[in-house]
């Protein structure tokens, strides 16, 4: 029969789409055509596979042969379609059966010598192949353990082509077997280390943080309700050290979240070599003159993820934030509001999770020596105020805690060992107050405070008038928007859950006030 039939994945942002691949061999000018919607690496792969095929010992078809790709309306991007391309013309050729083929899909990336090398995305594809009833998937021998991550699926890996035709044929061979074993590569991945400069591994610890009360409290309220930190003060005052401890005080990743950053992180190819599934939170942050597609995503051709949905369920640090363009600021807008990013391109418009804490740090100035204690500042109120509006005030209007930084003075330093709470302790804290926030929002779509819309927060727990009457009269006074007072009762309930409280009291709304409104420049 010269018509075949396969099965890969397309993915469209971390959703993957199934697509037959069928290869028809007709009389005619020997060639390959290919159809439905392929990118640049996909027309590549016309070479890469014949050279595959040749080089494992079978013989390429010396006639016409099309290639369609269907849905044909569905953008097709990568090298994973390689081995399902080579598996369809082989078995137009009848080098291979028909059946076997019905049932299974195929996902990798030929070698020009037959292997089959490791692919970015395989967790969200092999999702996509479950979702769609084909649970039996042939992936790469470097990305099984990614692929095994699947409730359902039944994993089959190979080496190269020659193993994928005996399985084919109903005799798989060992993995690995062969020449494969010897030259089996995985794909290179980046991998982003959060060990410390002098090569030591260990967590980053809240105790060695030295003073910074305030900016320390800060951060255990957005661990424990997910709220969004702004750190504002010179040099060398502990906002970089806040920012690096607060993964530390998040609880472990559970099951369902483990797996969606997986899925990004797959996709965006910085899967650690060795580690398939991430349980660690992340933490990502970006140099300043990153660009918006570097961010939050896109691409020319794959759309991929950007640091912002690297940093999905974990943390996001913007260092010296007013150096960074409005626009790759600004693009973070949508993302803090909603928890997703959207990428919008002529051929589709994809979407990426990106659920994350942000923090934002900034000098009081360009030159960085406003309020340090030798002085020597020379920029006037208005540069200073210039400096500081790069950061909108749409984007600020989204940060829940403000937070100054002091020089920290001798005493606190000899203080420091003997005073601080380690994170410890500090987590422990965190535990409760978001057990008590996922027991108040069982039965909601909701499971931390900063993710309460402002409307139903007033309408299934208000508070007693007198309680955020302070709050309701700086809203008067146009010290608040609309949104600001939402948010200033979001972080007053988080208060409330730290202390163990059923409710926010008027202290506890003071606290998140003064932490909106006081001393830091909106």
């Amino acid at each position: 029969m010269a018509l075949a039939r396969t099965f890969a994945i397309a993915l469209l942002g971390v959703a993957g789409h199934l697509v037959e691949v069928e290869a028809h061999l007709a009389n005619g000018l020997p060639g390959l055509t290919l159809i439905g919607l392929p990118d640049t690496a996909l027309h590549e792969a016309r070479d890469r596979v014949r050279a595959a095929v040749v080089n494992s010992g079978f013989s390429w078809p010396n006639r016409r042969i099309t290639l369609g790709l269907s849905p044909a309306t569905l953008p097709k991007s990568g090298s994973a379609f390689d081995v399902s391309i080579a598996a369809a013309i082989l078995a137009a050729s009848d080098v291979c059966p028909h059946s076997p083929l019905e049932r299974r899909v195929l996902i990798g990336e030929l070698g020009l010598d037959g292997r089959v090398r490791a692919v970015a995305g395989v967790l969200p594809a092999v999702l996509g192949a479950v979702d769609a009833g084909l649970p039996r998937v042939v992936v790469p021998v470097g990305n099984a353990a990614e692929a095994r991550l699947v409730p359902g699926a039944e994993v089959e890996e190979v080496g190269d082509l020659p193993a994928l035709i005996a399985l084919l044929r109903g005799r798989p061979r060992p993995p690995g077997a062969g020449r494969q074993q010897a030259v089996e590569q995985p794909v290179e991945r980046t991998t982003v280390s959060q060990s410390s400069p002098d090569g030591r591994s260990e967590e980053p610890d809240l105790a060695q943080v030295a003073g910074q009360a305030e900016g320390r409290r800060a951060v255990e309220i957005a661990a424990a309700g997910g709220h969004h930190v702004y750190l504002l003060g010179p040099p060398g005052t502990g906002k970089t050290m806040l920012a690096e401890r607060l993964p530390g005080l998040l609880p472990p990743l559970e099951p369902a979240e483990a797996l969606e950053v997986t899925a990004v992180h797959s996709v965006a190819g910085v899967l650690p070599a060795g580690c398939p599934l991430v349980t660690t939170r992340p933490f990502r942050d970006p140099h300043h003159t990153a660009t918006v597609s570097a961010l939050v995503g896109g691409g020319s051709g794959l759309i991929r993820p950007g640091l912002a949905s690297e940093a999905h369920r974990g943390v996001l640090f913007l260092d010296e934030a007013p150096e960074f363009s409005g626009g790759v600021l600004d693009a973070l807008r949508q993302p803090l509001e909603n928890g997703i990013v959207r990428v919008a391109r002529a051929r589709a418009v994809v979407s990426f999770p990106a659920r994350f804490t942000l923090v934002l740090a900034a000098n009081p100035c360009q030159c960085g020596r406003a309020d340090t204690r030798g002085g020597g500042c020379t920029c006037t109120a208005r540069i200073r105020h210039r400096y500081l509006a790069r950061l909108s005030g749409p984007l600020l209007d989204r940060v829940d805690l403000r937070v100054r930084t002091h020089a920290v003075t001798p005493a606190e330093l000899r203080a420091a060992a003997r005073l601080a709470e380690p994170s410890v302790v500090v987590r422990e804290r965190v535990l409760q107050a978001r057990g008590a926030a996922t027991e108040r929002l069982a039965g909601t779509s909701w499971k931390l405070n900063a993710e309460v819309p402002g409307a139903e927060l007033r309408r299934r727990w208000p508070l007693p008038r007198r309680v955020q009457a302070h709050a309701e009269a700086c809203l008067e006074r146009g010290g608040l928007t609309a949104r600001g007072l939402d948010r200033v009762l979001r972080v007053a309930w988080t208060i409330a859950d730290l202390g163990g409280r059923e409710q926010p009291a008027v202290d506890d709304v003071g606290e998140a006030l003064a932490l909106r409104v006081s001393g830091v420049p909106a």
